[in-house]
């Protein structure tokens, strides 16, 4: 019986790396791994044959790159770790020849549009009040401070404190800039993983004990059924179907609001596969349309991450420019 060939790409990312160790536990996955980076940690997971270069997500190139991949590579599945390619793949997954391991164009756009995404999600869930930064949403009576931040993108890059009316006012309005209320209770990460039906197998919370970069690198599930019913009703508003990640952070009555949906593996992944449930394996399944159980349960665990080195030969380093200190 032949084994399954499932393209990684983003395999330097830790979410890239928590998905291909998860696959390589399973002997019936044979993994590509793919990167723009010839640096990138993943590759070296898999041996010299099953490591490839790809362009960037947002190059004019890089469908066709994917596509070619799994062609020549007789590829079944492909699963994207890096927000920016996952709009490219899906607005053409039936050109892909391969089963793409992501949610819909649609879900996409609606969680990568900040905006869209409290819209669709308000009358299941509580939302941050949010408007644009237009002269409307300026002008509006509202209790300070307010968090400024942009519609699109991931990561707290570009999102400020706005401490005043005053200082708000100074804001030039852009339409591409969202003022939202104040959520000053922790914050939490919930991986979860939705069928075709919209029914969540998992919801995993996770308390981000320590951030670098945005990412998690040290933290613990909890066992939360108010978490875990606010990320399932979020994600299943926002139309998810598999792997999402729902960040959430409790209002000043103590009710977990939305931040924002990752449609796609989060950093943290280890800790949701260690605590028993390995989404990365659910999401191939869920692709070749076998069989999933109903729910899988997981286990409180914390984890502490530290930097981990993978040594090479200097002439496997894949691209060139492998000099320098």
């Amino acid at each position: 019986m032949s084994r399954i060939r499932v393209l990684v790409t983003g395999a330097g990312g830790p979410a890239g790396v928590a998905v291909i160790r998860s696959l390589l536990r399973r002997g019936e996955f044979d993994v590509v791994a793919a990167d723009m980076d010839g640096w990138a940690s993943g590759l070296y997971f898999v041996g010299p044959d099953n490591r490839r270069i790809i362009p960037p997500g947002l190059a004019e190139g890089f469908f066709d790159a994917v596509a070619a991949i799994v062609d020549a590579d007789g590829v079944d599945v492909v699963v994207s770790t890096v927000d920016a390619e996952l709009s490219s793949l899906a607005a053409r997954r039936d050109e892909l020849g391969a089963v793409l391991a992501a949610p819909s164009a649609d879900a996409l756009a609606t969680c990568l549009d900040k905006w869209v995404l409290v819209r669709a999600c308000a009358a299941h869930a509580r939302v941050p009040e949010s408007t644009l930064l237009d002269a409307d949403g300026i002008a509006r009576e509202r209790a300070f401070p307010v968090i400024v931040k942009p519609r699109r993108g991931s990561g707290s890059r570009g999102v400020r404190l706005v401490e005043s009316r005053a200082a708000l006012e100074r804001e030039a309005p852009d339409d591409d800039q969202l003022v939202q209320e104040y959520l000053p209770g922790d914050e939490y990460s919930v991986d979860v993983f939705m069928d075709a039906a919209g029914n969540a197998i998992a919801a995993v919370p996770r308390l981000r004990a320590r951030v670098d970069s945005g990412v998690a690198v040290a933290g613990r599930t909890v066992r939360d059924d108010e978490l875990e019913r606010t990320a399932a009703a979020c994600a299943r508003a926002a139309g998810i179907v598999g792997v999402a990640n729902v960040q959430l952070r409790y209002d000043v009555a103590g009710v977990p609001a939305l931040l924002e949906i990752n449609p796609r593996f989060s950093g943290a992944m280890p800790l949701t596969v260690a605590s028993g449930v390995d989404m990365p394996s659910l999401a191939v399944d869920l692709a070749l349309g076998r069989s999933l159980p109903v729910s899988v349960p997981f286990r409180e665990i914390a984890n502490v991450r530290y930097l981990e080195d993978v040594f090479v030969e200097v002439e496997e380093i894949m691209g060139h420019g492998v000099g320098g200190a």
